[in-house]
Formats: structure tokens, C-alpha cells, sequence
């Protein structure tokens, strides 16, 4: 290919975010709390690292005929579906979801609204929905004429390598206080998980301690280390759908194995309580998926899985953000724990 003949360049679907110091979780939570606001990225949740780097990397490994006819096709309960709308209008790319039934019209309309072609709604779980996109949606699309390039939510290297940006950029904004003692994260299909595992090889910390953090009832990850195999859940039951993998990617299972690695499974009721005092502490709103990591932060729950915490320690806690919450939850949950 000559040079008059290479594809234009294609810009970065995701931003750099900041790392805050917040001294009222660090009081909750007895030690220094460092927030990564992955909230403020473009689809609003930390998928627009890992989703977004999937499509650029598809992208620039294509030539420029079929950048054009690339179409991208995702799976997903909610932050992954958008994640990849935003990045794919980003890159100037159509983009086709299918959520499941549990989805809520709220966030098929943000989906739309930031540029879905389309979005399907079919199956009980994620799993149901991505065997639906798999074996209905992509081979019509194939006969249709598209290149359909089918856009996994969390399992593969492409997204771990976009999650792990993360860990390299907290890594430079942490320069001056030295390098986290542990770092927090939640876990749905183990994407986000996976990634801050391999950014923490990347830069030789493999004994930095990361707490793994699920929901009863959406806790793939949990139950596969329980039984020492890769394990499904036979159903959903949380609140945090947008944790609603049923099985967690087999990197995460093995990485789950590791000595650093602590898996951590809290009840909705915690999930719903640290969105509530989250918003009340740093006016940053978070869905269920986010506040369950969040929680960690009251009521000494974090001290229970890192009995060596001290007041110096340093905790990086990735509020993973979400678009599955609104006011009106935030004001329901708040009532409800009053009752």
C-alpha cells in the first residue's frame, strides 16, 4: 500500500481520567483513598478503555475499504453496549446491540440517543442475548453485505490491554506518593479485573493486593474459586444486572487464583448503600455495578479483607461509574434504608 493509500488516522476513543484523594472515604475507610474517576469517561463507565481499544486495534489492523464497510456488533446489559455506540461513533463506525429483557428502557434510550444504529432487546441474561447476536444478528448482517465484527463485553486481550491503560495512568498521576498498597475493583464478566492485573505485571507490582468485588447473586468470579473450576451461575438475582455475566472469562478465573488477588462478595443492600453515601460524600452518582466497590469505603468492610491496613496505607478504589442509575433509585434506596 503507498502512502497516498493508508487510512486516515484514527483518533482515541477514550480519555485520560483523574485520580482524586478524597478525605472524606479515607476517613470512612481508615486509610488514604484514592478515587479513579473512570465515571467521566465517554460512555460514562470504564468500557470506553477496553470496548474502545477493541474497535481502534480492529480498525487499524483493516484497510480502508473495509474500514467502510465494518460494522460492530456488541452484547451487553448496559455499560459495554454503549461503551462500544460511543467509541464506534467516535471512529466513524456503525454499531448494532442487543441487550437482554432485564435492560432498562432508560438505558436503551442513552444507547440510542448516543448514536446505536440499532438496539435489540431479546433473551433472560447477557447470555441469552449474546447467543442470540452470535447466531441471529451476524449472519443476516453477513448477508446483508456488512462486515460484521462481533464485539465481546469483556473477554478478550484487546480489552484488558484498554483496561489496563488505567493502571499505567494511575501509576503517573500516583508519582508523588508513591504506589498504591491495593486496588479496588468490581467484577462483572472479569474485563476491568483482567486488565488491572495485567497493567499491574506491566509495571513489575504483581504483589500489589486487588480486591475483586461481586454481588450475592452476580458472583461468577466467587463461585468459581469456590468450586476451583470455571462455574456458572444457573441465574442473575442482583440489582447490579450490569454485573450479569453468568460466567466470568476464563483469565479471570485463573488470575483470581493469584496471592495478591481477594475475592469480595457484599449483598445488594451494601451495593445500594454505597451509591447513597457516595453521592452524599462526593455528589458523584454511580449505578449498583459501581457501588458495591464503593462500600468497601463504610463501615470497616475494608479493614475485614485487608487486616493490615493502616492509616498510611494507599487504596485505589476505580469507581467504575455506570449508566444504569438516576435520582429517582438513588431517592428509593435512600428511603428504603430508613425504613
Amino acid at each position: 500500500m503507498t502512502t497516498s493509500q493508508q487510512p486516515p488516522e484514527l483518533p482515541t476513543p477514550w480519555r485520560g481520567t483523574p485520580l482524586i484523594h478524597s478525605t472524606l472515604l479515607s476517613k470512612h475507610a481508615g486509610c488514604r483513598i484514592y478515587l479513579k474517576l473512570e465515571n467521566l469517561q465517554p460512555s460514562g463507565s470504564f468500557k470506553s478503555r477496553g470496548i474502545g481499544n477493541f474497535l481502534l486495534s480492529h480498525l487499524k489492523s483493516a484497510n480502508a475499504e473495509d474500514r467502510h464497510k465494518t460494522h460492530f456488533y456488541s452484547s451487553s446489559g448496559g455499560n459495554a453496549g454503549l461503551a462500544c455506540v460511543h467509541a464506534a461513533v467516535t471512529l466513524g463506525t456503525p454499531a448494532t446491540i442487543v441487550v437482554p429483557m432485564t435492560t432498562s428502557e432508560y438505558t436503551m434510550n442513552k444507547m440510542r440517543a448516543a448514536g446505536a444504529t440499532e438496539v435489540l432487546q431479546e433473551g433472560a441474561s447477557w447470555y441469552e442475548c449474546d447467543q442470540y447476536l452470535r447466531e441471529t444478528v451476524i449472519p443476516l448482517a453477513k448477508e446483508a453485505g456488512d462486515i460484521p465484527v462481533y464485539v465481546p463485553p469483556f473477554d478478550a486481550p484487546d480489552i484488558w490491554d484498554g483496561h489496563a491503560t488505567l493502571v499505567e495512568e494511575t501509576l503517573a498521576q500516583m508519582k508523588s506518593d508513591g504506589t498504591p498498597d491495593a486496588i479496588v475493583c468490581s467484577v462483572g464478566g472479569g474485563g476491568l479485573f483482567c486488565g488491572i492485573v495485567r497493567g499491574l505485571e506491566k509495571a513489575g507490582l504483581e504483589g500489589t493486593s486487588v480486591l475483586a468485588v461481586e454481588t450475592e447473586g452476580a458472583h461468577s468470579l466467587a463461585l468459581s474459586l469456590e468450586k476451583g473450576e470455571l462455574s456458572t451461575l444457573p441465574a442473575i438475582t442482583s440489582i447490579a444486572t450490569t454485573l450479569g455475566a453468568r460466567t466470568v472469562a476464563p483469565q479471570a478465573f485463573e488470575y483470581g487464583q493469584r496471592p495478591n488477588v481477594t475475592s469480595v462478595v457484599l449483598p445488594d443492600h451494601a451495593a445500594m448503600e454505597g451509591c447513597v453515601r457516595f453521592a452524599d460524600d462526593e455528589r458523584i452518582m454511580v449505578e449498583a455495578a459501581c457501588g458495591v466497590s464503593m462500600a468497601l469505603c463504610y463501615g470497616d468492610r475494608l479493614k475485614r479483607y485487608l487486616p493490615d491496613l493502616t492509616k498510611s496505607s494507599k487504596v485505589v478504589v476505580v469507581v467504575c461509574g455506570g449508566s444504569n442509575i438516576t435520582a429517582e433509585m438513588l431517592s428509593k434506596w435512600t428511603a428504603g434504608s430508613k425504613e
